[in-house]
């Protein structure tokens, strides 16, 4: 029997897990449609001119998934192989993590394609306000909210935000979120997702009888979202980091390490590879190593049928956006791995974000402490909404948390119908 390909398109793959959902929910099939399809996209290509003088076209979307719970919102990143099926993608698991999550806000995704690597600041800048004036006729503070992703960051968003506000004339704080402290950005918003992560995998620990005091724990990505991850873990719940990856490789010490250490070592030499006292390891082979934790903080679709049987941690916690592949799912599930969803575990995120936009829009803002409290609350709420309804139905914790989500977003549409 030949066997059949599994697919690695993300956008067919957040497709399949809206099926699977949907069947399970016994949703019309008109209805599941809407569900699978993208409310309105923009692919928009713009010239910019580089430090050599010479001008250069590039080419980014932004796709606004779904918007019946609340304005859409959602990242922007930057990347080399950015696609408009990945956007796509992104996009509709942007729309069902805010209904997870509880907040008011539906999904959205965009991003250029560039490698940022190569550009100097005055490059991305112009490339950053160009974009932005492109998007501009469908952002905004009631309609779209874009924040940070891969290879964007508060500097970024004050780009953007500069530029929409020129444009209108007048301060527009809550055009994006994520933003710096000193133009309207929220305390505790750069460890958001991170912190939620961490809570998310307490609340795990839990259920599978784990404590995270002396877990070995294995972070594959050791960008914002890994490092902040591999350090509230480490000082905060008292596990131990012992591998941790970036673009380049990865280390591993069965003794453990201080992440905050290896992110120091990072900042110098530009890489986690040859941080004393650890062997090197690669991208790969990190999801397979013998620990309690598995943290795949990078890319989407890493999480494969082909490594899930070799995976041996208890709790796989995604922190990045769809590292998990449909078939990986079964295969991690009927093998007793408890996964945390990326829709739920990397929720603090955008529920910073939404906390951002609140305190932009009431000029009014809180301390770190009342963001953590707060940020607590919410992801502890979403977490045991999804394990209800994991328990109910007898499914895993990604079908678990689609099904809350689609079905928060179905009664949306039934009290609002459909017009005109």
């Amino acid at each position: 029997m030949v066997k059949v390909k599994e697919t690695l398109n993300p956008f067919d793959i957040a497709r399949e897990q809206i099926d699977r959902a949907g069947k399970k929910l016994n949703l019309d099939s008109g209805l599941l449609e809407v569900l699978k399809n993208p409310r309105r996209e923009l692919t928009v290509h713009f010239p910019v001119k580089m430090d050599d003088g010479k001008v250069r076209v590039f080419t980014g979307y932004r796709v606004q998934y779904n918007d019946a719970i609340g304005p859409f919102k959602g990242g922007i990143r930057y990347h080399w192989n950015v696609s408009l099926d990945e956007v796509r993608a992104l996009s509709c698991w942007m729309t069902w993590k805010c209904a997870v999550m509880g907040i008011p806000y539906g999904g959205a995704k965009g991003g250029v394609i560039c490698n940022p690597k190569e550009m100097s600041k005055g490059e991305l800048e112009r490339m950053t306000r160009r974009y932005a004036s492109e998007i501009s006729i469908i952002i905004g503070p009631e309609k779209d909210i874009p924040a940070p992703d891969v290879y964007t960051d508060s500097q970024t968003m004050a780009w953007i935000m500069d530029t929409i506000s020129m444009n209108k004339g007048f301060a527009q704080p809550g055009v994006v979120t994520g933003k710096p402290l000193v133009i309207g950005g929220s305390l505790g918003r750069d460890e958001a997702t991170s912190r939620g992560m961490m809570y998310a995998t307490r609340e795990a620990g839990k259920k599978v009888k784990l404590s995270l005091k002396g877990a070995t724990v294995a972070v594959q990505g050791f960008g914002n979202v890994g490092s902040h991850y591999a350090r509230l873990m480490h000082d905060e719940q008292g596990s131990k980091i012992v591998a941790v990856s970036d673009s380049r490789g990865g280390i591993y010490s069965e003794k453990g390490f201080d992440p905050k250490e290896v992110l120091a070592f990072k900042e110098k030499t530009g890489s986690v590879v040859g941080f004393p006292g650890t062997r090197e390891v690669t991208n790969e082979d990190l999801l397979e190593l013998p620990v309690d934790i598995v943290a795949p903080c990078a890319l989407e679709g890493i999480l494969t049928s082909e490594n899930a049987p070799r995976i041996k941690g208890k709790i796989v916690a995604e922190g990045a956006n769809g590292p998990t592949t449909p078939e990986a799912d079964d295969i991690l599930h009927k093998r007793g791995i408890l996964v945390i969803p990326d829709i739920l575990a990397n929720g603090g995120g955008v529920t910073v974000s939404y906390f951002e936009w609140v305190q932009n829009l009431s000029e009014f803002f809180w301390t770190k402490k009342d963001v953590d409290e707060k940020l607590e609350g919410i992801m502890v709420s979403a977490f045991n909404r999804v394990w209800d309804m994991r328990e109910a139905k007898k499914v895993d914790m990604r079908q678990a948390a689609y099904m809350v989500a689609i079905a928060r977003v179905v009664e949306a549409y039934k009290w609002r119908g459909i017009f005109p």
